[in-house]
């Protein structure tokens, strides 16, 4: 069984191996020396959402959003609860589709928010419309 794991650096996007148990422990990035997990979610361009969806260990789960959404914006803070809530167990990210309109594109965002689950590279589920903190912890666990 291997015993370590790796986490991408969301603020340099250097790929670190961690061992498992020390996860919860506040691991810095090898390379910036900032930490690995901030409680917040991850904004991701596309250079580096193909980085942490490649090269993470940990699911990760993504809030495609846009800045002029209503529900978007009602969503936020209960995104970035459930990041403080979830994190190490899971890299919660967000993609502005307005500028990263090839990612909507690439995986067929046709609403937002929508939020996609994301194990071991492959799409595991997705959720379209805004919840708040509670169930996005809820729907996120249930479906990895």
């Amino acid at each position: 069984m291997n015993d370590s794991i790796h986490i991408v650096c969301p603020h340099c996007t250097t790929v670190n191996r961690i061992p498992a148990v020390r996860l919860a422990d506040r691991p810095v990035c090898g390379k910036c020396r900032k930490p690995l997990f901030n409680s917040r979610p991850v904004e991701l361009g596309a250079a580096s959402f193909q980085r942490h969806l490649g090269r993470n260990d940990i699911p990760l789960l993504v809030d495609f959003w846009a800045p002029w959404c209503g529900p978007c914006k009602m969503m936020g803070p209960a995104f970035a609860q459930a990041a403080g809530r979830m994190e190490p167990e899971v890299r919660m990210a967000k993609v502005n589709t307005e500028i990263e309109q090839v990612l909507a594109s690439q995986f067929s965002i046709r609403s937002i928010p929508t939020m996609v689950l994301f194990v071991n590279g492959q799409e595991k589920a997705r959720q379209s419309g805004a919840l708040d903190a509670s169930a996005i912890i809820k729907w996120t666990r249930q479906h990895f």
